[in-house]
């Protein structure tokens, strides 16, 4: 079994940077895809950021293209989104989540193709 744990997360301003990592345990063959879903409220979840091990593709919602970076160290055991240039339309909790489907449209990633989730943890950037 997969299991994912979140860490980092915090209050900041606006343009300002926040790292979030996710630690990752079980089986790899599982979460041979890992990513990031954030959900503002009363919005529903967005996926952002989705990273491939085999070929180390990497996929981000146009939301955060150019301001966030997906990373998985050579074990696949951790992966880190890099969050600069924040904003206050980037308030949420924030996912990480594993599967084994592939897609190179964002668009592809849904609930249904990722079984494994952490808890969330929450972003907050405020003025």
């Amino acid at each position: 079994q997969v299991q994912l744990v979140e860490s980092g997360g915090g209050s900041v301003q606006p343009g300002e940077s926040l790292t979030l990592s996710c630690e990752a345990s079980g089986e790899t063959s599982k979460r041979q895809v890992m990513g990031w879903f954030r959900q503002a409220p009363g919005q529903e979840r967005e996926g952002i950021a989705f990273n491939y091990a085999y070929s180390g593709s990497t996929v981000y919602a146009d939301s955060v293209k150019g301001r966030f970076t997906i990373s998985r160290d050579n074990a696949k055991s951790t992966m880190t989104l890099q969050m600069n240039a924040l904003k206050v339309e980037d308030t949420a909790v924030y996912f990480c989540v594993a599967g084994t489907y592939w897609y190179t449209n964002i668009r592809g990633f849904s609930e249904s193709d990722l079984p494994y989730w952490g808890q969330g943890t929450q972003v907050t950037v405020s003025s």
